[in-house]
């Protein structure tokens, strides 16, 4: 406002004069000049103006900068004061650390420590026999993490079972199941070694124990071993992007031996060749696995596999014995799934030639919560049934059908129950038909 005055009053005083010049001065200043001037004084009224709002623009800027600093001079204080309590606290904890240390190994061992498994109770009745509680089973897994690519797992089945002594009675039974180092050596392949459980299918990885929506397993599982000592590569290459993959494993092992030095056909011991007694032979077997799986949406998938394994078995190493599964599962939505394995094997002896024990097995489930059905604890309840049959070479076949429900009390807590269908002929043949009833609780 200042400046605007100071020029209006410049403007004034030149007029004034104007007027006092002589006429022969005013007769020299014509019209066109006259509006020139008038013009130039428009204009930079004008320029006046703007700079006028330049001005106070600039003062607003200049206000809110202040403001600025005053508020980033504020936080700053405010972040002094965090950072020195902060400091305090640190060096009270390192004081107190060093006044009480702590055994940070220890601590880690404990956090990376884990027991998981199950345990099943069981009561059974078959034709001509009382019922009674016939199993007891707990069957604990041990998981340690050692660093972030260092696994051990172990488990171990403890077992009471009624009429495993031949005067009668009950006996406990404490077998360990597995014990493996796995080494995850990159995102495609896992190290595995020591007694570890063969990808002979997937029933004795996925299925076994309370996963198991039946309470006892197929026959024809009997004719393999559910483990041994060795050393196994396995993994799994995605392929696209659909979540397709190919899983495969592959492994040495001591392999099956004999109860003693003959290789006689029912000498066979599937779970021998383990230790001083046991190695007799210096020739391990080999085998492995290679499955594809296909999942098209969730909840529906498609899994296919093939594998097996070659060696001897007798303690003179004269005699192979070899085994082939082909797997497969599938699922289609959360309440329907069917799985099934079909089981050859081959064995040489010395008293009956060459034999193959061989068998089938499939099972399927549907879980009732599918039919939507407004009736209190149906959605619980998951049918399931089983066909397997096996015949042991030896003389012996037996087919057995098998229906049954599983009731969920919870995620990890089911009552099982079935009726089995069996038809056994031969010098091994087992008994009629029967029912089990089975509690598991599994974590």
């Amino acid at each position: 406002m200042k400046i605007h005055s100071l020029i209006l009053g410049i403007l004034a005083a030149g007029c004034v004069i104007g007027f006092t010049l002589t006429p022969r001065a005013g007769a020299v200043v014509n019209d066109e000049d006259f509006s020139s001037l008038k013009d130039l004084v428009t204009k930079q009224g004008r320029r006046i103006d703007q700079l006028e709002q330049t001005h106070e623009q600039d003062q607003k800027t200049h206000e809110q900068d202040q403001q600025q600093i005053q508020q980033l001079k504020q936080q700053l204080g405010e972040t002094h004061a965090v950072a020195t309590n902060a400091t305090q606290k640190a060096e009270e904890v390192a004081r107190v650390q060093s006044a009480y240390p702590v055994v940070s190994g220890a601590m880690s061992a404990m956090h990376n420590f884990t027991m998981v498994g199950d345990a099943e109770v069981q009561f059974g009745k078959a034709a001509g026999q009382h019922g009674s509680f016939v199993l007891a089973d707990f069957a604990p897994i041990f998981l340690f993490r050692a660093s972030d690519n260092v696994l051990f797992e172990a488990g171990f089945d403890v077992t009471l079972q009624n009429g495993s002594q031949p005067g009668g009675g009950s006996a406990t039974h404490v077998d360990l199941s597995f014990a493996q180092l796995d080494y995850l050596f990159n995102d495609y392949v896992t190290v595995v070694a020591g007694d570890m459980v063969l990808p002979l299918g997937t029933y004795s990885e996925r299925a076994a124990g309370w996963l198991n929506k039946i309470p006892d397993d197929p026959f024809s599982r009997d004719f393999l071993p559910g483990s041994g000592v060795g050393v196994q590569l396995r993994g799994a290459i995605p392929v696209g992007q659909s979540g397709q993959m190919v899983t495969y494993s592959v492994y040495g092992v001591n392999g099956p031996s004999s109860i003693d030095t003959n290789g006689i056909a029912g000498n066979l011991d599937l779970g021998g060749n383990v230790g001083d007694t046991g190695n007799w032979h210096a020739n391990p077997s080999g085998g492995g696995r290679i499955g594809w799986f296909y999942p098209w949406q969730a909840h529906y998938d498609l899994e296919l596999g093939v594998s097996g394994q070659t060696g001897v078995w007798d303690n003179a190493g004269r005699r192979s014995w070899s085994a082939g599964v082909l797997d497969a599962a599938l699922h289609i939505s959360p309440y329907f799934e069917a799985k099934g394995e079909y089981i050859y094997t081959m064995q040489e002896t010395d008293d009956m030639g060459t034999i193959h024990p061989q068998g089938w097995w499939v099972q399927a489930g549907y879980k009732l919560a599918g039919l939507n059905l407004e009736i209190p604890r149906i959605s619980n309840v998951e049918l399931v049934s089983r066909y397997d049959t096996m015949h042991d070479a030896l003389g012996t076949k037996t087919d057995r059908a098998t229906v049954g429900f599983v009731y969920y009390i919870s995620n990890t807590l089911l009552f099982e129950g079935d009726y089995e269908f069996l038809h056994s002929r031969g010098p091994n043949a087992l008994p009629s038909n029967a029912f089990v009833l089975q509690l598991s609780y599994g974590l």
